[in-house]
């Protein structure tokens, strides 16, 4: 099996307001209506924290219907993949492609080419570590609109004889506050995930955009933009779960020095 390289943005915040975004926007209530009845009750939505290895089901959006979204499991499946031996063993290792080679590597290269897709989240954690110990930091947009994440998906067929969807966030490197937050000293630098401006969401989701004008896209979402704050940890005894109160302000004093 080809290597798939592991990068960050594991875990996220996608509300149910955040994740129809996209299909409200052009006041289609009969559909959003649809949305909720029909597709709601086949996502983990609402999501206030969860992890990518949990692969939770959400919606994405794509070039086959701009404005409807599709269930989507978070863990890429490549179009390759066939056994579920293999599809047990990769998805952990695809929640993330990096932006700079997904033309490359053989797991994300004909979705790169065909297969691009949003996903829209209230904003993503992130880990800043500190000597022996990891502070989980929420980053979001200081209008607290939705992030509009770039994506890439695979369809495969089910057992059941219909279609299963999974999707990758696609990743580029780290702008002023994500190199500050996230010094994970296994990585060879900070990252962050692409965060697309409303103007080029369409564009990201263009089947006619070539490779040259794709990669353009991939770039930091601009310092300015974004703002963060301390939450209770993620992991442990102490992670209070799926809950509301999961992206609340906690205050660490040993990081006041630093930020």
């Amino acid at each position: 099996m080809n290597k798939v390289t592991v990068i960050m943005c594991y875990d996220i915040k996608a509300s149910l307001e955040s994740q129809l975004k996209r299909a409200k926007r052009k006041g289609d209530l009969q559909a959003v209506e649809e949305i909720i009845e029909k597709l709601v009750p086949l996502t983990d939505l609402p999501i206030y924290h969860a992890s990518g290895f949990s692969h939770p089901e959400m919606f994405i959006y794509t070039s086959e219907n701009p404005d409807f979204p599709l269930v989507a499991t978070w863990g890429l499946i490549p179009d390759w993949v066939r056994d579920e031996e293999d599809v047990k063993q990769i998805w952990n290792k695809t929640l993330n492609a990096r932006g700079e080679t997904i033309f490359e590597k053989p797991a994300f290269k004909n979705s790169a080419e065909h297969h691009r897709c949003l996903i829209y989240v209230d904003g993503f954690y992130e880990h800043h570590h500190l000597g022996n110990k990891t502070y989980p930091y929420f980053i979001y947009r200081k209008d607290m609109k939705p992030l509009a994440l770039a994506g890439l998906y695979t369809i495969m067929q089910n057992k059941m004889g219909g279609q299963w969807h999974s999707f990758t966030i696609v990743t580029t490197q780290a702008n002023r506050l994500l190199e500050k937050i996230h010094n994970n000293p296994k990585l060879k630098g900070p990252r962050m995930p692409v965060i697309l401006e409303e103007e080029k969401e369409d564009l990201w989701i263009d089947i006619n955009l070539d490779k040259e004008k794709i990669e353009q896209l991939v770039q930091p979402f601009p310092e300015d933009k974004l703002t963060s704050h301390t939450v209770a940890k993620l992991r442990g005894k102490a992670y209070v779960g799926n809950t509301k109160d999961v992206s609340k302000l906690v205050y660490y004093p040993e990081l006041d020095t630093l930020f």
